[in-house]
């Protein structure tokens, strides 16, 4: 089936090759006019088709290799030799068929924008019998003034109002904010958000197609279509290469007085190294990436990867991890820490703010094994109260704590850092400070990207300039750019110099510059499907040490396809003067051709492998960037 469909899509190479065996009957049974007469059709068919796509290039101002292709093939056939003229039609279509499987294979890992999309809306209307009911609809169904429903986790299907007292939502692929967002009754809820532990409901204030997450998409499309196009790399060899084969095709002619020296000569210069040898190359490193946990959506990605000059992050999720970790414990009230962790941690068992897990994740590392609550209940968006061996411990918001204790006082907090208080049997015990911390990789992906040719590297983020500016220092970033909207992002993006620019991101709000930079990449392992769409290249990990192998794999692939094509263009050439004596007939050539090619590709197959930099050397690439990044991974290890 797969065989099948191939042939759909490269027509050329099936009925080339049947061609090529009918000819070879015809001539072993002495039928020599039928035999070339067929050949010429066919070819002929090839070189108008062929010489239509050429014209429609050059059009749009690009000069490929497919004149020198069309004059050996109309010389070859010119002079009789129709075998050679089909090898010639064979090796071409192989090179397309190559470059199109690279471009079908690098894309079929990933998944479609819209899937991340709402597509429905649950509407509560009023009803007789049992005073009301939910109907479940398309999103685009969805009027202005409806009453929605959204339960736990879903995603806000449309901009609206929040008619609950309060709720909480996780607004990070939308806004870059780290932390969940508390609403209010009242408020503006933006499509694209998504709900937190309780069902709310809220009208309607836009229709599907003119809420926030349809804005962001169509900003993706206009900066897809911005986007120039890439010049294939064996193109930029085509004039000269052809010139310099034309040269000696004609000297050859002009020396020995005989044209056959001319299609002799050309059949060697034919340029299917040069088509092969990149995209094989580049099917290498496409594989390759892959391995790495790196998907590229093609061989372009890979060439202007091993090109970039600039680099601009997004904070939360790229930077960062995007989940709150505990910095710190601050007990109060005679408790100590170990005592309002193991205790605060136990209680967090049974809540479900996006908080929780990052208190019971320190807990464990530091080996402090959580205890079952003989009673529990959460209060929604406040907190949590749990007895646990014979002690009431209650972990949640400030006002909901101190409501509940005598003495109480707020902890100070630095930019992006959160709280949450602990009061045990009625006494204030402290409070939890966590933050969205910088990856411990992330101070060394800068260290290593500026130390490799990347002129300039940027944050690029929707969070707030104090938290933007404190995550920066940490990892080695001095351009930052904060609480930016999409179309910020996007306008700063083409104004950054010099070119390339890699962007890297994660979020809904990330689609936008992602697609209109020259390459983007999507931190995919829990980011938003907008972004892995819009971007050029998404890591499958959670690493961001796979933003260092992506430019490593991208140089080691266009010099491995730089080599190739080079080798190819030297045993051409050395090729064509041996034949400018007539000591290589035409279809010998073609034949021996296919040698050069079979050199090239087995060249081109060394992009398959080569050293990638360890991730726990790029991790450690930060302790050259200066005493603060030292200082701060230190701490995150005491953590």
């Amino acid at each position: 089936m797969a065989v099948l469909k191939a042939m759909r899509r490269q027509p050329t190479i099936p009925l080339a090759l049947l061609t090529l065996v009918v000819v070879l009957v015809l001539d072993t049974t002495g039928q020599h006019l039928a035999a070339r007469w067929l050949a010429t059709v066919v070819v002929g068919a090839f070189v108008v088709w062929t010489l239509v796509q050429m014209i429609r290039e050059m059009l749009h101002g690009r000069f490929g290799l497919d004149v020198l292709a069309i004059v050996a093939m109309v010389a070859t056939l010119a002079v009789g030799e129709y075998v050679a003229a089909l090898i010639i039609v064979l090796m071409l279509s192989g090179g397309e068929a190559l470059e199109d499987f690279a471009a079908r294979r690098a894309k079929r890992e990933l998944t479609a924008l819209l899937e991340r999309s709402p597509q429905t809306a649950h509407i509560v209307e009023a009803d007789d019998v049992e005073g009301e009911r939910v109907r479940d609809v398309p999103v685009d169904d969805v009027a202005v003034g409806d009453l929605l429903l959204v339960r736990p986790s879903e995603i806000v299907p449309v901009d609206g109002a929040l008619l609950t007292d309060e709720a909480s939502f996780d607004e990070s692929s939308l806004t870059g904010e780290s932390l969940p967002v508390a609403r209010s009754a009242g408020d503006a809820v933006l499509s694209g958000a998504v709900n937190g532990s309780r069902v709310v409901r809220m009208r309607a204030l836009r229709r599907s197609a003119d809420s926030q997450y349809q804005q962001i998409l169509l900003l993706v499309r206009q900066a897809q279509e911005s986007r120039a196009p890439v010049v294939r790399l064996a193109d930029r060899f085509a004039i000269p290469f052809t010139a310099v084969s034309l040269l000696l095709a004609g000297l050859a002619w002009a020396l020995s007085g005989e044209a056959v020296r001319f299609a002799e000569v050309l059949v060697l210069a034919t340029p299917c190294p040069l088509l092969i040898a990149a995209p094989v190359a580049f099917l290498g490193g496409l594989s390759r990436s892959a391995r790495a946990g790196i998907v590229l959506k093609g061989g372009a990605v890979i060439e202007t990867l091993s090109r970039v000059r600039s680099a601009a992050f997004d904070k939360t999720g790229t930077l960062t991890r995007g989940r709150p970790a505990l910095v710190a414990v601050r007990p109060a009230g005679g408790f100590s820490a170990d005592e309002v962790l193991h205790l605060a941690a136990s209680a967090e068992q049974y809540s479900s703010h996006a908080l929780a897990e990052g208190i019971r994740a320190a807990a464990r590392q530091r080996g402090l094994a959580l205890a079952a609550a003989e009673d529990a209940g959460e209060v929604a968006t406040n907190g949590v109260m749990a007895r646990i061996g014979g002690r009431t411990v209650v972990v949640g918001k400030p006002a909901y704590v101190a409501s509940l204790v005598p003495e109480f006082a707020r902890t100070d907090l630095a930019p992006g850092e959160a709280a949450a208080y602990v009061a045990i049997d009625g006494r204030h015990a402290g409070a939890l400070v966590l933050a969205d911390a910088p990856r411990a990789e992330s101070p060394g992906v800068v260290a290593w990207l500026s130390a490799h040719g990347v002129e300039r590297v940027v944050m690029l983020t929707g969070d707030a300039e104090a938290t933007a500016t404190s995550i920066a220092q940490t990892v080695g970033i001095t351009g930052v750019h904060a609480e930016l909207l999409p179309d910020d992002k996007v306008r700063l993006a083409r104004d950054l110099r010099p070119r390339p620019l890699m962007m890297v991101g994660d979020g809904v709000n990330d689609a936008p510059v992602l697609a209109a930079s020259d390459v983007g990449i999507a931190m995919g392992a829990k980011g938003a499907t907008a972004a892995g769409e819009a971007a050029d290249a998404v890591i499958l990990v959670d690493s961001l040490a796979k933003v260092v192998h992506a430019v490593e794999i991208g140089r080691h692939t266009v010099r491995v396809a730089l080599t190739a094509i080079w080798i190819g263009i030297a045993l051409s050439i050395a090729l064509m003067i041996v034949a400018m004596t007539g000591v290589i007939p035409a279809v010998a050539g073609a034949l021996i051709q296919e040698l050069v090619d079979l050199a090239t590709i087995l060249y081109a197959l060394r992009a398959l492998r080569g050293p990638l930099t360890p991730e726990s050397d790029i991790a450690a690439e930060h302790l050259e960037a200066g005493p603060k990044a030292r200082r701060d991974h230190e701490e995150r290890t005491r953590l």
